[in-house]
């Protein structure tokens, strides 16, 4: 493997692993309140079609991103009616949106299959950094999208961990009868940063359709969103953690299509299991670890909460 070929598989790690990224973060973010949402995957794909039929129809691609985090939003919000009022399985109401957002996205979709994205996010070399030797080419080489969740991921870190909204937000998944018996709306907090995790699988299912392949293909998003929950374990619940994780995870996708672009002899089916093993892998090592040690998942995580029973 030459040199260059190594910089180029680490900067579509971090193309690849982008989507993810999005995915993961809100998805942390939810969580951190209590809600575990497992409709990601139905999330993106409705993103994914949504910010490709504004796109196309506006060729504004910023209309095109609030269209996907709108819809995203939105089966965030039916998951939180049903989760957070009227208290129904977390687990059962996410599949059943995952379901719901693919059949979605299809019929949304169908008379767009396979047409070219005629507005797309473009790689814009930011001027001076992407000019520094190995990191220049690695890091500031890519699309806005690409830019915007490097921001994103240290302006959660910091919402979580260095400010009294995120202090309310951890209170709220760890013990949300301590945090409701000091004012905090437990139900209201849980509801924003549910829908908030929704919008940005919408965002990342639209960078999917708009930036990574411009295109509209059904089921395009291919298990991103059950890896992004995978990747919020990985990341111990940790926005700051969860970009090592999703460029990790974009590396070995990555990798699997140089290693078939060189003509690697190896089964191309193989090749397309490798993230998803990573993934089986990532889930075996973290149960593993949990049984000696709490790793920070949010002591309410799933749990419906009843005033009635503070």
């Amino acid at each position: 493997m030459t040199f260059n070929m190594l910089i180029a598989i680490l900067a579509a790690a971090i193309s690849t692993g982008t989507p993810i990224l999005f995915v993961a973060l809100g998805e942390i973010i939810a969580e951190k309140s209590g809600v575990q949402n497992l409709g990601l995957e139905g999330m993106m794909l409705v993103g994914a079609v949504t910010g490709f039929i504004v796109g196309a129809s506006s060729l504004n691609l910023f209309m095109a991103i609030l269209a996907a985090a709108l819809g995203g939003g939105v089966l965030a919000l039916l998951h939180s009616y049903v989760t957070i009022t009227l208290k129904a399985n977390q687990v059962v109401s996410g599949l059943a949106l995952t379901i719901f957002g693919t059949g979605l996205s299809g019929y949304l979709g169908k008379p767009y299959v396979g047409m070219p994205a005629p507005v797309k996010f473009d790689s814009v070399a930011i001027p001076f950094l992407s000019e520094i030797p190995v990191v220049g080419p690695v890091f500031f080489n890519h699309n806005v999208l690409v830019y915007f969740s490097y921001a994103l991921v240290f302006l959660l870190w910091f919402f979580v961990y260095r400010t009294n909204f995120g202090l309310n937000l951890r209170a709220t998944g760890e013990n949300p009868g301590a945090a409701d018996s000091l004012g905090v709306n437990v139900f209201a907090l849980r509801y924003v940063y549910t829908i908030f995790g929704g919008m940005l699988a919408g965002v990342g299912g639209a960078y999917l359709s708009l930036a990574s392949a411009p295109s509209w293909v059904e089921n395009m998003s291919g298990g991103r969103g059950w890896i992004a929950i995978a990747l919020v374990i990985f990341a111990i619940w940790n926005p700051a953690r969860a970009i090592f994780g999703a460029y990790l995870f974009g590396g070995v996708e990555a990798l699997g299509y140089r290693l078939q672009a060189i003509g690697v002899t190896a089964s191309p089916f193989i090749l397309n299991m490798m993230p998803y093993l990573l993934t089986i892998g990532v889930l075996i090592l973290v149960t593993i670890s949990s049984r000696t040690k709490h790793i920070g998942e949010p002591e309410s995580l799933g749990i419906p909460y009843d005033r009635e029973e503070r």
